[in-house]
C-alpha cells in the first residue's frame, strides 16, 4: 500500500516538473530574443533617443535644449531605452511563447479563437503606440510649449522625458486592446452585445476616468486618450455581432477534443 501511494504521488509529480522545466526553457527562450534585439540596438542607443525626442524638441524654443541633471543619466537613459524597445519589438515572440505553452491545454475551439486574439491584441498595441508618437505627441508638446508662462526656459530631463512617454505609450497601447476585450467578454458568453451596449454611458465616464489616471494631469492628455477608449469601444461593439455565440452553442461542452 505504501509502495503503490509512493508511485501515485510521483506520478502526479513528474507533470508539474515537466510543466515547470518547459516554463523555464520559454523563459529563457523569451530573455534570449530580448537580450539579441537589445544588442543589435545598443550601438543606435542615442540615435533611438533623438528620434523618439524629435516631437518634444520640433516645439522647442530656438534657444531652448533639453538637460541631464545627474552624471549617469546621458548614459543610463538612452541604454534604458534600448532594451524597452527590445521589449516592445520582441511582443509578438513573447506571446507566441505563451501560446505555445498554453495551447496544449485548451480545447481545440479555444486554439483557434487564440490566434485572432493574439494578432489582434499585437497589432492594436502597436497602433495604439504610433497613435500616441504620431499624434498625442505632437499636439500635446505643442500645447506645452505654448502654455509655458513668460520668463520661464522650457528645458526637460531626458529621463523625465522618457518615463513620461513610456507612461502614454503603454497607457494607448493598452487602450486599444478596448475592442479585444469586448469581442472576448462576448464570445465566451459572459455577456451580451445589447448588455454592453446599454453600458455605454458608464464606459464614457470610466474612460475619461482612465484618461485622468494614466495620463499627465492636464485636461488634453485625457482628452485624447478617452475618446479613442469610446470609440473602440464602439468598434468592438460593432465587431462582437460578428463573433456572437449561436444561442444553441453551449461554449463550455463544444469542441472539446485537443
Amino acid at each position: 500500500m505504501t509502495n503503490e501511494k509512493h508511485s501515485r504521488q510521483e506520478d502526479t509529480e513528474r507533470p508539474l516538473i515537466s510543466h515547470l522545466l518547459e516554463l523555464r526553457s520559454r523563459i529563457l527562450r523569451m530573455l534570449s530574443v530580448v537580450l539579441v534585439v537589445f544588442l543589435g540596438l545598443y550601438p543606435i542607443r542615442e540615435l533611438l533617443y533623438a528620434w523618439l525626442s524629435g516631437p518634444l524638441r520640433a516645439v522647442l524654443p530656438p534657444d531652448a535644449h533639453m538637460i541631464a541633471t545627474q552624471v549617469a543619466t546621458p548614459f543610463l537613459i538612452p541604454l534604458k531605452l534600448a532594451l524597452v524597445m527590445a521589449f516592445f519589438i520582441c511582443i509578438p515572440y513573447i506571446l507566441y511563447q505563451v501560446w505555445a505553452f498554453v495551447a496544449p491545454g485548451l480545447y481545440r475551439h479555444e486554439r483557434r479563437l487564440l490566434w485572432p486574439l493574439l494578432i489582434s491584441s499585437v497589432t492594436l498595441f502597436y497602433i495604439g503606440m504610433a497613435f500616441a508618437y504620431f499624434v498625442v505627441f505632437p499636439l500635446l508638446f505643442g500645447f506645452f510649449a505654448r502654455a509655458t508662462p513668460p520668463g520661464v526656459a522650457m528645458m526637460t530631463d531626458i529621463g523625465e522625458y522618457l518615463s513620461f512617454v513610456l507612461t502614454l505609450f503603454f497607457a494607448f497601447g493598452a487602450a486599444f486592446e478596448v475592442p479585444v476585450a469586448t469581442v472576448l467578454l462576448v464570445r465566451t458568453g459572459l455577456t451580451t452585445r445589447a448588455t454592453l451596449a446599454g453600458q455605454r454611458p458608464y464606459v464614457i465616464v470610466g474612460a475619461f476616468t482612465i484618461g485622468m489616471l494614466l495620463t499627465p494631469p492636464d485636461v488634453l492628455s485625457q482628452v485624447l486618450l478617452a475618446v479613442p477608449i469610446w470609440l473602440l469601444y464602439e468598434i468592438g461593439l460593432i465587431l462582437s455581432a460578428r463573433f456572437a455565440p449561436h444561442p444553441n452553442t453551449d461554449l463550455t461542452t463544444s469542441g472539446r477534443q485537443r
